[in-house]
Protein backbone atom coordinates (compact mmCIF):
# COMPACT_ATOMS: atom_id res chain seq x y z
CA UNK A 1 0.00 0.00 0.00
CA UNK A 2 0.85 3.85 -0.88
CA UNK A 3 -0.70 6.93 -0.70
CA UNK A 4 0.80 7.78 -4.38
CA UNK A 5 -1.81 5.01 -5.59
CA UNK A 6 -4.78 7.21 -5.29
CA UNK A 7 -4.21 9.43 -8.88
CA UNK A 8 -4.08 5.59 -10.51
CA UNK A 9 -8.08 4.42 -11.17
CA UNK A 10 -8.97 8.00 -12.57
CA UNK A 11 -9.71 8.91 -16.34
CA UNK A 12 -6.21 10.28 -17.71
CA UNK A 13 -8.33 13.01 -20.18
CA UNK A 14 -10.06 14.08 -16.66
CA UNK A 15 -8.58 17.60 -15.31
CA UNK A 16 -6.84 17.00 -12.26
CA UNK A 17 -5.20 20.34 -11.30
CA UNK A 18 -5.54 24.25 -12.22
CA UNK A 19 -2.65 26.17 -11.49
CA UNK A 20 -1.84 29.46 -12.35
CA UNK A 21 -4.12 29.56 -15.02
CA UNK A 22 -2.84 26.17 -16.52
CA UNK A 23 -4.87 22.49 -16.93
CA UNK A 24 -2.87 19.14 -16.00
CA UNK A 25 -4.76 16.01 -16.63
CA UNK A 26 -4.46 12.78 -14.44
CA UNK A 27 -2.36 11.05 -17.16
CA UNK A 28 0.06 13.80 -17.55
CA UNK A 29 0.39 14.08 -13.77
CA UNK A 30 0.73 10.52 -13.42
CA UNK A 31 3.43 10.65 -15.53
CA UNK A 32 5.09 13.71 -14.18
CA UNK A 33 4.83 12.14 -10.95
CA UNK A 34 6.60 9.26 -12.30
CA UNK A 35 9.04 10.88 -14.01
CA UNK A 36 10.08 12.84 -11.06
CA UNK A 37 10.33 9.43 -8.94
CA UNK A 38 12.79 8.06 -10.97
CA UNK A 39 14.32 11.82 -11.04
CA UNK A 40 14.22 11.56 -6.97
CA UNK A 41 15.80 7.85 -7.33
CA UNK A 42 18.31 8.49 -9.19
CA UNK A 43 19.71 11.26 -7.17
CA UNK A 44 19.80 8.67 -4.29
CA UNK A 45 16.07 9.50 -2.76
CA UNK A 46 15.28 6.07 -0.87
CA UNK A 47 13.05 5.12 1.62
CA UNK A 48 12.51 7.15 4.72
CA UNK A 49 14.45 10.03 3.61
CA UNK A 50 12.82 13.59 4.36
CA UNK A 51 12.13 15.36 1.22
CA UNK A 52 11.65 19.22 2.43
CA UNK A 53 9.03 21.41 0.07
CA UNK A 54 9.25 25.12 0.19
CA UNK A 55 6.56 25.51 -2.45
CA UNK A 56 3.40 27.32 -2.73
CA UNK A 57 -0.04 26.26 -3.98
CA UNK A 58 1.23 24.89 -7.22
CA UNK A 59 1.44 21.96 -9.36
CA UNK A 60 5.12 21.03 -8.49
CA UNK A 61 4.29 20.38 -4.82
CA UNK A 62 1.48 18.11 -5.93
CA UNK A 63 3.77 16.37 -8.02
CA UNK A 64 6.81 16.68 -5.76
CA UNK A 65 4.52 15.51 -2.97
CA UNK A 66 3.75 12.43 -5.02
CA UNK A 67 7.11 11.71 -6.13
CA UNK A 68 8.46 11.19 -2.80
CA UNK A 69 5.96 9.55 -0.59
CA UNK A 70 6.00 7.19 -3.98
CA UNK A 71 9.30 6.02 -2.89
CA UNK A 72 8.58 5.45 0.51
CA UNK A 73 10.34 8.86 1.13
CA UNK A 74 8.95 10.97 3.57
CA UNK A 75 7.71 14.54 2.59
CA UNK A 76 7.73 17.53 5.09
CA UNK A 77 5.72 20.31 3.50
CA UNK A 78 6.92 24.00 5.22
CA UNK A 79 5.43 27.25 5.18
CA UNK A 80 7.56 28.90 1.98
CA UNK A 81 7.27 32.33 3.42
CA UNK A 82 8.55 31.61 7.10
CA UNK A 83 11.64 33.68 7.34
CA UNK A 84 15.43 31.23 7.61
CA UNK A 85 15.30 30.78 11.27
CA UNK A 86 12.24 29.38 11.02
CA UNK A 87 13.25 27.04 8.34
CA UNK A 88 16.71 26.45 9.55
CA UNK A 89 15.15 24.87 12.71
CA UNK A 90 12.61 22.84 11.23
CA UNK A 91 14.75 21.14 8.37
CA UNK A 92 17.37 20.72 10.70
CA UNK A 93 15.10 19.02 13.23
CA UNK A 94 13.53 16.71 10.45
CA UNK A 95 16.63 15.66 9.31
CA UNK A 96 15.92 16.41 5.32
CA UNK A 97 18.36 14.90 2.83
CA UNK A 98 16.39 17.04 -0.03
CA UNK A 99 14.86 20.71 -0.07
CA UNK A 100 12.61 21.64 -2.97
CA UNK A 101 12.71 25.62 -3.29
CA UNK A 102 10.45 27.47 -5.55
CA UNK A 103 10.44 31.02 -6.65
CA UNK A 104 8.81 32.14 -3.79
CA UNK A 105 10.74 31.04 -1.33
CA UNK A 106 14.16 32.06 -3.46
CA UNK A 107 15.81 35.04 -1.80
CA UNK A 108 14.86 33.23 2.10
CA UNK A 109 16.30 30.20 1.39
CA UNK A 110 20.04 32.49 0.30
CA UNK A 111 19.68 33.56 3.49
CA UNK A 112 19.39 30.20 5.20
CA UNK A 113 23.28 29.34 7.02
CA UNK A 114 23.51 25.66 5.61
CA UNK A 115 26.10 24.87 7.92
CA UNK A 116 23.22 24.27 10.29
CA UNK A 117 21.93 21.73 7.73
CA UNK A 118 24.57 19.20 7.81
CA UNK A 119 21.93 16.31 6.48
CA UNK A 120 20.81 18.77 3.39
CA UNK A 121 22.52 16.82 0.31
CA UNK A 122 20.21 18.31 -2.46
CA UNK A 123 18.44 21.61 -3.23
CA UNK A 124 16.51 21.37 -5.96
CA UNK A 125 15.16 24.41 -7.49
CA UNK A 126 11.70 24.92 -9.33
CA UNK A 127 13.13 28.59 -11.16
CA UNK A 128 15.21 27.71 -13.73
CA UNK A 129 16.85 30.77 -14.00
CA UNK A 130 16.85 32.06 -10.70
CA UNK A 131 18.03 29.04 -8.85
CA UNK A 132 19.54 29.40 -5.56
CA UNK A 133 23.58 29.16 -6.06
CA UNK A 134 24.40 25.11 -5.56
CA UNK A 135 20.85 24.47 -6.68
CA UNK A 136 20.02 21.89 -9.20
CA UNK A 137 17.09 22.07 -11.67
CA UNK A 138 13.95 20.02 -10.98
CA UNK A 139 13.26 20.36 -14.46
CA UNK A 140 16.08 18.01 -15.32
CA UNK A 141 14.71 15.42 -12.28
CA UNK A 142 11.34 15.46 -15.02
CA UNK A 143 13.22 14.09 -18.20
CA UNK A 144 14.52 10.88 -15.84
CA UNK A 145 13.27 7.48 -16.51
CA UNK A 146 9.66 6.84 -14.88
CA UNK A 147 9.70 4.74 -11.84
CA UNK A 148 7.00 3.14 -10.12
CA UNK A 149 5.37 3.09 -6.63
CA UNK A 150 6.78 1.58 -4.15
CA UNK A 151 4.86 -0.59 -1.82
CA UNK A 152 5.17 0.90 2.03
CA UNK A 153 3.04 -0.68 4.96
CA UNK A 154 0.59 0.79 6.21
CA UNK A 155 2.97 2.02 9.29
CA UNK A 156 5.16 3.72 7.29
CA UNK A 157 5.25 7.33 7.64
CA UNK A 158 3.90 9.20 4.59
CA UNK A 159 4.00 13.08 5.98
CA UNK A 160 5.58 14.97 8.84
CA UNK A 161 3.92 18.22 9.45
CA UNK A 162 4.93 20.90 11.97
CA UNK A 163 2.05 21.95 14.15
CA UNK A 164 2.02 23.35 17.87
CA UNK A 165 -0.48 20.31 18.30
CA UNK A 166 -1.48 19.85 21.68
CA UNK A 167 1.86 19.23 23.22
CA UNK A 168 3.33 22.88 23.05
CA UNK A 169 5.68 24.60 20.63
CA UNK A 170 5.79 23.82 17.33
CA UNK A 171 6.85 19.53 16.31
CA UNK A 172 6.47 17.71 13.33
CA UNK A 173 3.48 15.15 13.71
CA UNK A 174 4.47 12.05 11.76
CA UNK A 175 1.41 10.75 9.70
CA UNK A 176 1.53 7.15 8.31
CA UNK A 177 -0.01 6.37 5.12
CA UNK A 178 -2.50 4.36 6.66
CA UNK A 179 -3.26 7.49 8.94
CA UNK A 180 -3.63 9.54 5.47
CA UNK A 181 -5.85 7.11 3.17
CA UNK A 182 -8.09 5.93 6.27
CA UNK A 183 -9.21 9.89 6.03
CA UNK A 184 -9.55 10.33 2.25
CA UNK A 185 -11.91 7.06 2.71
CA UNK A 186 -13.46 8.46 5.48
CA UNK A 187 -13.94 11.62 4.01
CA UNK A 188 -15.17 9.61 0.53
CA UNK A 189 -17.56 7.63 2.24
CA UNK A 190 -19.93 10.95 2.85
CA UNK A 191 -20.87 10.49 -0.75
CA UNK A 192 -20.45 13.90 -1.12
CA UNK A 193 -17.48 14.41 -3.12
CA UNK A 194 -17.51 13.28 -7.04
CA UNK A 195 -15.11 13.10 -9.92
CA UNK A 196 -17.26 15.84 -11.32
CA UNK A 197 -16.51 18.51 -8.74
CA UNK A 198 -14.39 21.33 -9.18
CA UNK A 199 -12.86 22.13 -5.57
CA UNK A 200 -11.37 25.65 -5.55
CA UNK A 201 -8.79 26.46 -2.86
CA UNK A 202 -6.45 28.79 -1.43
CA UNK A 203 -6.42 26.95 2.08
CA UNK A 204 -2.03 26.45 1.69
CA UNK A 205 -0.71 23.09 0.60
CA UNK A 206 1.74 22.73 4.03
CA UNK A 207 -1.63 23.07 6.21
CA UNK A 208 -3.30 19.61 6.69
CA UNK A 209 -6.53 21.02 5.62
CA UNK A 210 -5.13 22.18 2.74
CA UNK A 211 -2.98 18.81 2.33
CA UNK A 212 -5.54 15.96 3.18
CA UNK A 213 -8.87 17.73 3.07
CA UNK A 214 -8.71 19.16 -0.24
CA UNK A 215 -5.75 18.27 -2.37
CA UNK A 216 -5.91 14.72 -1.64
CA UNK A 217 -8.98 14.03 -1.01
CA UNK A 218 -10.01 15.84 -3.97
CA UNK A 219 -7.32 13.88 -6.23
CA UNK A 220 -8.32 11.11 -4.24
CA UNK A 221 -12.41 11.05 -6.07
CA UNK A 222 -10.49 11.65 -9.07
CA UNK A 223 -11.78 15.63 -9.26
CA UNK A 224 -10.35 19.00 -10.37
CA UNK A 225 -8.66 20.73 -7.80
CA UNK A 226 -8.13 24.57 -8.64
CA UNK A 227 -5.20 25.71 -6.35
CA UNK A 228 -4.95 29.62 -5.67
CA UNK A 229 -1.84 31.59 -4.47
CA UNK A 230 -3.74 34.48 -2.78
CA UNK A 231 -7.11 35.44 -1.61
CA UNK A 232 -9.52 38.27 -1.62
CA UNK A 233 -12.93 38.46 -1.82
CA UNK A 234 -13.30 39.84 -5.18
CA UNK A 235 -11.22 38.34 -7.15
CA UNK A 236 -11.95 34.75 -5.29
CA UNK A 237 -15.75 34.98 -5.40
CA UNK A 238 -15.30 35.96 -9.15
CA UNK A 239 -12.72 32.98 -9.68
CA UNK A 240 -15.08 30.94 -8.16
CA UNK A 241 -18.11 32.27 -10.39
CA UNK A 242 -16.13 32.11 -13.48
CA UNK A 243 -14.48 28.51 -12.79
CA UNK A 244 -18.22 27.34 -12.03
CA UNK A 245 -16.92 25.71 -8.67
CA UNK A 246 -18.93 23.56 -6.77
CA UNK A 247 -16.53 22.99 -3.61
CA UNK A 248 -15.50 25.78 -2.06
CA UNK A 249 -13.52 24.97 1.56
CA UNK A 250 -12.24 27.77 3.85
CA UNK A 251 -11.28 28.78 7.19
CA UNK A 252 -13.60 31.28 8.88
CA UNK A 253 -11.81 34.12 7.80
CA UNK A 254 -12.15 33.48 4.55
CA UNK A 255 -16.28 32.88 4.59
CA UNK A 256 -16.19 36.40 7.05
CA UNK A 257 -14.12 37.90 4.52
CA UNK A 258 -16.75 37.49 1.85
CA UNK A 259 -19.88 38.95 3.88
CA UNK A 260 -17.96 41.89 4.51
CA UNK A 261 -17.69 42.65 0.89
CA UNK A 262 -20.60 44.95 -0.08
CA UNK A 263 -19.88 44.84 -3.45
CA UNK A 264 -20.54 41.17 -4.23
CA UNK A 265 -23.64 39.98 -6.38
CA UNK A 266 -26.33 37.64 -4.69
CA UNK A 267 -25.46 35.30 -6.98
CA UNK A 268 -21.63 35.31 -6.45
CA UNK A 269 -21.83 31.29 -5.28
CA UNK A 270 -24.45 29.97 -7.31
CA UNK A 271 -23.02 27.03 -8.27
CA UNK A 272 -21.10 25.97 -5.42
CA UNK A 273 -22.73 22.89 -4.11
CA UNK A 274 -20.49 22.41 -1.44
CA UNK A 275 -18.96 24.98 0.96
CA UNK A 276 -16.78 23.81 3.80
CA UNK A 277 -15.37 25.30 7.14
CA UNK A 278 -12.85 24.17 9.57
CA UNK A 279 -9.38 25.02 11.14
CA UNK A 280 -11.19 26.89 14.05
CA UNK A 281 -14.73 27.66 14.98
CA UNK A 282 -17.14 29.46 12.38
CA UNK A 283 -19.12 32.21 14.05
CA UNK A 284 -23.09 31.76 13.73
CA UNK A 285 -23.23 35.07 12.54
CA UNK A 286 -20.74 34.61 9.43
CA UNK A 287 -23.02 31.02 8.99
CA UNK A 288 -25.91 33.00 9.02
CA UNK A 289 -24.59 35.51 6.56
CA UNK A 290 -23.37 33.73 3.86
CA UNK A 291 -26.94 31.66 3.53
CA UNK A 292 -28.89 34.95 3.91
CA UNK A 293 -27.06 36.58 1.48
CA UNK A 294 -25.43 34.26 -0.88
CA UNK A 295 -27.81 31.25 0.13
CA UNK A 296 -24.58 29.11 1.03
CA UNK A 297 -24.76 27.04 3.86
CA UNK A 298 -21.19 26.04 5.23
CA UNK A 299 -20.42 22.60 6.44
CA UNK A 300 -18.32 22.80 9.76
CA UNK A 301 -15.72 19.96 10.49
CA UNK A 302 -13.46 19.79 13.42
CA UNK A 303 -10.31 18.02 13.12
CA UNK A 304 -6.31 18.52 14.10
CA UNK A 305 -3.26 17.70 12.06
CA UNK A 306 -2.45 14.71 14.36
CA UNK A 307 -6.03 13.02 13.38
CA UNK A 308 -4.87 13.47 9.74
CA UNK A 309 -7.20 16.38 9.68
CA UNK A 310 -10.89 15.62 10.07
CA UNK A 311 -12.87 13.81 13.43
CA UNK A 312 -16.34 15.20 12.77
CA UNK A 313 -17.97 16.29 9.66
CA UNK A 314 -21.24 18.08 8.83
CA UNK A 315 -21.52 16.51 5.31
CA UNK A 316 -23.66 13.95 4.07
CA UNK A 317 -26.42 15.06 7.20
CA UNK A 318 -28.26 18.22 8.20
CA UNK A 319 -26.32 20.71 8.87
CA UNK A 320 -26.51 22.51 12.71
CA UNK A 321 -25.35 25.89 12.82
CA UNK A 322 -22.92 26.27 15.91
CA UNK A 323 -22.01 21.83 15.22
CA UNK A 324 -19.13 20.86 14.07
CA UNK A 325 -21.28 17.82 12.74
CA UNK A 326 -20.89 13.83 13.68
CA UNK A 327 -18.04 11.54 13.88
CA UNK A 328 -16.47 9.49 10.63
CA UNK A 329 -17.51 6.12 10.30
CA UNK A 330 -14.92 4.38 12.34
CA UNK A 331 -13.77 7.35 14.59
CA UNK A 332 -14.23 7.43 18.79
CA UNK A 333 -14.59 10.27 20.80
CA UNK A 334 -15.09 10.68 24.32
CA UNK A 335 -15.52 13.66 26.20
CA UNK A 336 -13.35 13.26 29.20
CA UNK A 337 -14.15 15.54 32.38
CA UNK A 338 -11.78 15.16 35.32
CA UNK A 339 -11.80 11.22 35.87
CA UNK A 340 -14.77 10.81 33.81
CA UNK A 341 -16.74 10.96 30.43
CA UNK A 342 -18.79 13.93 30.23
CA UNK A 343 -22.36 13.14 30.18
CA UNK A 344 -24.70 14.72 27.31
CA UNK A 345 -24.51 18.29 27.19
CA UNK A 346 -21.74 18.60 29.22
CA UNK A 347 -18.52 19.84 28.31
CA UNK A 348 -15.55 17.65 28.10
CA UNK A 349 -12.38 17.50 26.57
CA UNK A 350 -12.46 15.86 23.21
CA UNK A 351 -10.35 12.63 22.98
CA UNK A 352 -10.24 10.74 19.87
CA UNK A 353 -9.17 7.46 18.98
CA UNK A 354 -9.36 5.51 14.97
CA UNK A 355 -6.66 4.35 12.68
CA UNK A 356 -6.76 8.01 11.16
CA UNK A 357 -4.88 9.22 14.80
CA UNK A 358 -0.87 9.79 14.43
CA UNK A 359 1.58 7.37 16.01
CA UNK A 360 3.60 10.22 17.75
CA UNK A 361 5.85 13.22 17.16
CA UNK A 362 8.94 13.37 15.44
CA UNK A 363 12.15 12.04 17.97
CA UNK A 364 10.28 13.14 20.53
CA UNK A 365 8.74 10.89 22.85
CA UNK A 366 8.27 12.88 25.81
CA UNK A 367 5.56 14.86 23.61
CA UNK A 368 3.88 11.99 22.11
CA UNK A 369 3.19 10.34 25.48
CA UNK A 370 1.89 13.83 26.66
CA UNK A 371 -0.85 13.23 24.07
CA UNK A 372 -1.31 9.86 23.31
CA UNK A 373 -2.60 7.17 25.74
CA UNK A 374 -1.53 3.56 26.12
CA UNK A 375 -4.80 2.50 24.64
CA UNK A 376 -4.33 4.86 21.48
CA UNK A 377 -6.27 7.89 22.96
CA UNK A 378 -5.24 11.15 21.30
CA UNK A 379 -6.15 13.76 23.94
CA UNK A 380 -6.29 17.07 21.89
CA UNK A 381 -6.83 19.12 24.73
CA UNK A 382 -10.06 21.14 23.09
CA UNK A 383 -12.88 21.25 24.77
CA UNK A 384 -16.48 20.21 23.25
CA UNK A 385 -19.88 18.81 23.88
CA UNK A 386 -22.45 16.47 22.37
CA UNK A 387 -26.17 16.50 21.67
CA UNK A 388 -28.22 13.59 21.84
CA UNK A 389 -28.06 13.07 18.34
CA UNK A 390 -23.77 12.77 18.15
CA UNK A 391 -23.65 16.45 16.78
CA UNK A 392 -20.18 17.87 18.50
CA UNK A 393 -19.57 21.28 19.60
CA UNK A 394 -16.59 23.07 20.14
CA UNK A 395 -16.95 25.08 23.31
CA UNK A 396 -13.13 25.93 23.43
CA UNK A 397 -10.00 24.89 22.46
CA UNK A 398 -6.60 23.95 23.82
CA UNK A 399 -5.13 25.70 26.71
CA UNK A 400 -3.52 29.09 25.66
CA UNK A 401 -3.26 28.05 21.88
CA UNK A 402 -4.12 31.43 19.22
CA UNK A 403 -5.43 30.45 16.44
CA UNK A 404 -5.05 32.91 13.16
CA UNK A 405 -6.85 32.71 10.14
CA UNK A 406 -7.24 28.80 10.66
CA UNK A 407 -2.82 28.85 12.08
CA UNK A 408 -2.20 27.19 15.08
CA UNK A 409 -0.29 29.90 17.12
CA UNK A 410 1.66 29.29 20.72
CA UNK A 411 1.85 32.13 23.00
CA UNK A 412 5.64 30.23 24.20
CA UNK A 413 6.80 30.25 20.71
CA UNK A 414 6.40 33.76 20.22
CA UNK A 415 7.54 34.52 23.82
CA UNK A 416 10.93 32.77 22.61
CA UNK A 417 11.52 35.36 19.90
CA UNK A 418 10.51 38.25 21.76
CA UNK A 419 12.98 37.52 24.30
CA UNK A 420 15.46 37.15 22.30
CA UNK A 421 15.76 41.62 22.04
CA UNK A 422 18.32 42.24 24.17
CA UNK A 423 16.37 44.86 26.05
CA UNK A 424 13.65 42.80 26.72
CA UNK A 425 13.48 41.71 30.16
CA UNK A 426 10.15 39.46 30.19
CA UNK A 427 7.12 38.64 27.96
CA UNK A 428 3.97 36.99 28.05
CA UNK A 429 1.71 36.59 25.00
CA UNK A 430 -2.22 35.95 24.12
CA UNK A 431 -4.69 35.55 21.31
CA UNK A 432 -7.00 38.56 21.30
CA UNK A 433 -10.28 38.77 19.71
CA UNK A 434 -9.66 39.97 15.82
CA UNK A 435 -12.74 40.74 13.48
CA UNK A 436 -11.15 39.45 9.90
CA UNK A 437 -8.67 36.84 11.41
CA UNK A 438 -10.67 35.52 14.28
CA UNK A 439 -8.03 36.32 16.48
CA UNK A 440 -4.74 38.12 16.97
CA UNK A 441 -1.38 37.66 19.06
CA UNK A 442 -1.10 40.17 21.53
CA UNK A 443 2.00 40.59 23.49
CA UNK A 444 2.93 42.51 26.84
CA UNK A 445 6.60 43.08 27.83
CA UNK A 446 8.49 44.15 30.29
CA UNK A 447 11.98 46.17 29.26
CA UNK A 448 15.52 45.92 30.62
CA UNK A 449 16.12 48.94 32.97
CA UNK A 450 16.55 52.01 30.85
CA UNK A 451 15.85 50.56 27.95
CA UNK A 452 13.72 52.51 25.54
CA UNK A 453 12.50 50.27 22.71
CA UNK A 454 9.39 50.85 20.46
CA UNK A 455 6.35 48.32 19.64
CA UNK A 456 7.78 48.94 15.91
CA UNK A 457 10.84 47.44 16.61
CA UNK A 458 10.02 44.76 18.60
CA UNK A 459 7.58 44.28 16.04
CA UNK A 460 9.66 44.32 13.06
CA UNK A 461 12.33 42.04 15.40
CA UNK A 462 9.94 39.60 14.96
CA UNK A 463 9.13 39.45 11.51
CA UNK A 464 12.65 38.56 10.99
CA UNK A 465 12.12 35.65 13.32
CA UNK A 466 8.45 34.01 12.97
CA UNK A 467 5.81 33.76 9.71
CA UNK A 468 4.10 36.87 9.69
CA UNK A 469 0.54 34.94 11.21
CA UNK A 470 2.46 34.28 14.20
CA UNK A 471 3.74 38.29 15.03
CA UNK A 472 2.48 40.12 17.58
CA UNK A 473 0.20 42.76 15.86
CA UNK A 474 0.03 44.52 19.53
CA UNK A 475 2.78 45.03 22.01
CA UNK A 476 1.89 46.55 25.81
CA UNK A 477 4.72 47.78 28.24
CA UNK A 478 4.21 46.87 31.40
CA UNK A 479 5.94 46.76 34.33
CA UNK A 480 5.83 43.54 35.70
CA UNK A 481 3.62 39.87 34.65
CA UNK A 482 1.42 38.64 36.62
CA UNK A 483 2.90 34.81 37.97
CA UNK A 484 1.35 32.32 40.53
CA UNK A 485 3.20 31.29 43.84
CA UNK A 486 5.35 29.04 41.70
CA UNK A 487 6.58 32.28 39.06
CA UNK A 488 4.42 30.38 36.62
CA UNK A 489 2.93 32.58 33.78
CA UNK A 490 -1.12 33.39 34.40
CA UNK A 491 -1.74 34.34 30.78
CA UNK A 492 -5.36 34.57 32.02
CA UNK A 493 -4.68 38.09 34.07
CA UNK A 494 -2.21 39.71 31.29
CA UNK A 495 -4.78 42.07 30.46
CA UNK A 496 -5.04 43.14 34.30
CA UNK A 497 -1.00 44.04 34.11
CA UNK A 498 0.17 47.26 34.71
CA UNK A 499 1.33 49.86 31.81
CA UNK A 500 4.68 51.33 31.97
CA UNK A 501 3.81 54.80 33.24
Amino acid sequence: MNLAHILEPHDADSIALISRGRETTYGELRSQIDRLRGGLASIGVTAGDRVALLCSNSRHFVITYFAAVGLGAVAVPLNPLSPAPALEKEIASVGAKVVVVEKVSTATWSNVDRSLLPTVEIVLSTDGENAPEGACSIDELLDADAVGIVDVSNEATAVLIFTSGTAGLPRAAMLTHGNVLTNIAQSKATGVLTSDDLIWSVLPLFHIFGLNVVMATGLGVGATVMLVQRFDPHSAADSIKTRRATVVPGAPAMWAAFTHFDELPADSFTTVRVALSGASKLPVTVFAAMRDRFGVEIAEGYGLTETSATVTTSLGAPIRPGSVGRAFDGVEIRLVSGDHDALVGDVGEIWVRGANVFPGYFNDPIATAAVLTEDGWLKTGDMGMADDDGYMFIVDRAKDLIIVSGFNVYPAEVEEVLATHPEVAEVGVLGVPHPHTGEAVKAFVVLTPGSDVDEETLIEHSLDRLARYKCPSKIMFVDELPRNPTGKLVRRRLDDALSVS
